[in-house]
């Protein structure tokens, strides 16, 4: 994965605001303070297929009986900027009403995990974005790529061929390592898994990473929903036009919101259509024109 020096995305960044980077996420001031959140909360095996009840939310297969019904979208699309996005609980229904069979068996565990709140701050002008992301969804490891896709207003085609890029969709994925013991969450010390003297910044199905979205974790690290519902937050970020910082550092154009596959490269890059972000870009869509999570070769259930 690129690398980009921590201190000169923070000699260009005047406000708070998240630099993701692939699986790399920076703050203006190099820091993502760590909220106390509760732990993320596994749901027993017998109850996968319905999230953990919380005090915010409560979802069931099907829409309420109080409410008009909508069919289950057979697939979900990009929403433009400015749309109305589903709630959590509305995509849940939706997802489950057209299941998805397991195919990443070693995910099991981290599917019935649910997520938590993260700092909103983090997002800055995104903040209201922010306020959504929560990780509540229990399910298949595609299912939960298709919730993430719906609650978001993104192409879950999109979704599907960045999480196949990222980690084959394995949320025990581990990536960028480094020297700074800091950088790392805990349990993931200088050493501990495999590498002498470095330890992963980057967590999860769609590698987020530590240092600069701390109040994410332990979510991000031990859920593969809390993982896939950052990503897809701070892309909808970028996508609304929030992420005017862009137009402060390196970029090969002006940024501007609607801009679905720029956002995508700021992803990896942390800047806006340059060289390293295209040719991200340029991976994904080879992933999804192959449809990569349809071929023998991925299936591991």
């Amino acid at each position: 994965m690129l690398r980009l020096p921590l201190a000169a995305r923070l000699a260009a960044v005047t406000a708070v605001t998240i630099v993701l980077s692939g699986c790399a996420t920076a703050a203006a001031d190099g820091t993502d303070p760590v909220l106390a959140e509760p732990a993320p909360t596994t749901v027993p095996g017998s109850a996968a297929a319905s999230p953990a009840a919380t005090p915010s939310m409560s979802v069931s297969a099907r829409p309420s009986a109080s409410r008009t019904a909508v069919a289950a979208p057979a697939r979900f699309t990009t929403l433009k900027p400015g749309s109305k996005l589903p709630s959590g609980s509305q995509c849940a229904a939706w997802v489950r009403a057209r299941p998805k069979k397991e195919n990443k068996g070693a995910n099991r565990t981290a599917n019935r995990t649910t997520g938590h709140k993260v700092d909103p701050a983090a997002f800055g002008d995104g903040a209201a974005l922010a306020r959504r992301v929560d990780g509540q969804f229990t399910g298949t490891t595609e299912e939960i790529l298709r919730w993430a896709a719906c609650k978001w207003g993104i192409d879950e085609d999109i979704v599907k061929a960045q999480a196949a890029i990222e980690s084959w969709w394995r949320q025990g994925t581990l990536g960028d390592f480094d020297t700074d013991a800091a950088a790392c969450p805990a349990g993931h010390g200088l050493g501990v898994d495999g590498q002498a003297g470095k330890c992963p910044q980057s967590h999860g199905i769609l590698q987020n990473r530590y240092p600069y979205m701390k109040s994410a974790f332990p979510g991000a690290m031990r859920s593969t929903a809390m993982s896939a519902d950052l990503a897809y937050a701070i892309w909808r970020s970028c996508f609304e036009g929030k992420e005017s910082w862009l137009n402060t550092v390196e970029r090969g154009r002006q940024y501007a919101a609607g801009d679905a596959w720029g956002c995508v490269g700021r992803w990896f890059s942390g800047r806006w259509h340059t060289a390293p972000g295209e040719q991200y870009v340029g991976r994904v869509k080879d992933y999804l024109d192959r449809r990569i999570w349809q071929t023998a070769d991925f299936q591991q259930p």
